[in-house]
């Protein structure tokens, strides 16, 4: 199986307007994502609107940085990758939740905050002294391909039930009109904006539909605009810095939010080299995932400052480079710069609030199957032929796809009042990172692929996948 050839590479500029719109396409990619974690948190801490509104800004410009430090050459991995706001920290922000709910969602904000910085700065020494080069010789393709494939095939759920499933005539109009523009479709301009265009195209239809009274307004794919018009025009520049307060610290929300930070790593190790793969370049060296992981901690540590949430790298844009061939590194930064702008602009960020879930869930259909198969590919360069391979990956995404549930059913084996508070913080540590299914697929993998003897060749390490 040969790569897709490029349109424009990573060091590729292409014209202006392309850009534009293609950093704009990056934009709407993450969008979703980027806007679920604080909504998620938001009402779970008690904010009201005009919080939860002012949360989201913090969240856009705290990922438009960190994209930006992730893009450098000199400060991070180099590679075109977005960073935006990670569900893997959806489990320790709860935990940090529940301990501090009871003062009100700014002292959340702060201890989460405290965190974030603890745990940054932790994972930027990790990062940046060069140990990551050390973790880098276990995470081999038979370890890194499971991880992939459950980052990608394990929100399914979110693709489907939480989006796609609200309004399927919407999400799979958008799913449609993708294949139609990145595959049927032969005209390079309509195959690098495949996503934008099949986004735009729906959305237009829904907010007709929404005009005239063909959706009412508790129609799943309805579009008030009225949001946008009661929306400030500027965020006030005086609240990017500890808009929530001084940050707080205390050991047992450091310890909760290193979980996030553990499952994180692992995942964006995979989402180095799926990124270069799906880029057309060669593997991510140690250097290279040693400075992308040290800012990635960079990264999350002024995400505590700016007031926003954990952030990590977002398999989702990497889908859209393997879908439209577009991997220049001036795209990403452009789509960077984009959602800094947006979050000083009120209502930009309210109109494309607006948009409905069902098209959000038709893009995700798309792009989460084009992460999880992403996987495979990583695959291709252990051999596939081993039996051991295969007991070992097979294990590894199963358990991936079925302990997470289990061990989130099952939380009081792990943290109950019984406990004393040190065994009831590390308790909450392994909860964690045992129910996030990319975690459990790399422990799993990880420990398998070490323990269990084999070639470097059967292991898949220096070896290019088979038939490119």
């Amino acid at each position: 199986m040969a790569r897709r050839q490029m349109v424009y590479g990573i060091n590729d500029t292409p014209p202006f307007f392309i850009t534009l719109l293609s950093g704009a396409q990056h934009v709407l990619t993450l969008f979703g994502s980027t806007t679920l974690v604080p909504l998620i948190f938001g009402p779970a801490m008690g904010m009201d609107a005009l919080q939860i509104a002012s949360l989201i800004s913090c969240v856009y410009f705290g990922m438009g940085v960190a994209t930006l430090i992730q893009t450098s050459k000199k400060l991070g991995s180099g590679l075109p990758i977005v960073q935006g706001s990670s569900f893997s920290f959806i489990p320790s922000v709860m935990t940090v939740i529940a301990l501090y709910k009871a003062g009100g969602p700014e002292q959340v904000m702060q201890y989460m905050g405290g965190g974030l910085i603890a745990g940054g700065i932790i994972l930027s020494i990790i990062g940046y002294s060069r140990i990551a080069g050390v973790i880098r010789k276990v995470i081999t393709p038979v370890v890194i391909g499971p991880v992939i494939m459950a980052i990608g095939f394990s929100l399914a759920g979110t693709a489907v039930q939480g989006n796609a499933a609200n309004y399927w005539p919407a999400s799979l109009g958008v799913v449609v009109l993708i294949f139609l523009f990145s595959l049927v479709l032969k005209n390079k301009y309509i195959n690098i904006f495949a996503i934008l265009l099949a986004i735009v195209i729906t959305y237009c239809v829904c907010l007709f539909c929404s005009l005239k009274g063909i959706f009412t307004p508790e129609h799943p794919a309805y579009i008030n605009l009225a949001s946008v018009g009661e929306a400030a025009w500027i965020r006030d520049f005086r609240t990017v810095i500890f808009p929530w307060g001084a940050p707080k610290f205390s050991l047992m929300a450091i310890a909760a939010m290193l979980a996030g930070f553990f499952a994180t790593m692992i995942e964006s190790i995979g989402d180095y080299h799926s990124v270069s793969y799906a880029s057309g370049v060669d593997d991510p060296d140690s250097e290279t995932i040693s400075r992308g992981l040290g800012a990635e901690g960079m990264c999350c540590a002024l995400s505590g400052v700016f007031g926003s949430v954990g952030t990590t790298s977002y398999t989702e844009n990497i889908g859209l480079i393997g879908l439209t061939g577009v991997a220049s590194r001036v795209v990403v930064r452009t789509g960077a710069v984009i959602l800094i702008l947006m979050s000083f602009v009120g209502k930009l960020s309210a109109l494309i609030a607006t948009m409905p879930s069902p098209i959000i869930g038709g893009a995700y259909i798309a792009l989460f199957g084009t992460i999880g198969a992403m996987g495979i590919q990583v695959l291709m360069r252990a051999d596939m032929s081993s039996q051991r391979n295969i007991l070992i990956i097979g294990f590894a995404f199963l358990m991936a796809l079925g302990l997470p549930g289990w061990i989130e059913a099952n939380q009081s084996l792990f943290m109950n009042e019984a406990q004393s508070q040190l065994a009831h913080t590390l308790g909450g540590m392994v909860w964690a990172v045992l129910k996030t299914p990319m975690a459990v697929a790399g422990i799993c993998a990880a420990v398998c692929d070490s323990l269990i003897p084999g070639t470097d060749e059967e292991r898949g390490i220096n070896v290019k996948p088979r038939g490119i």
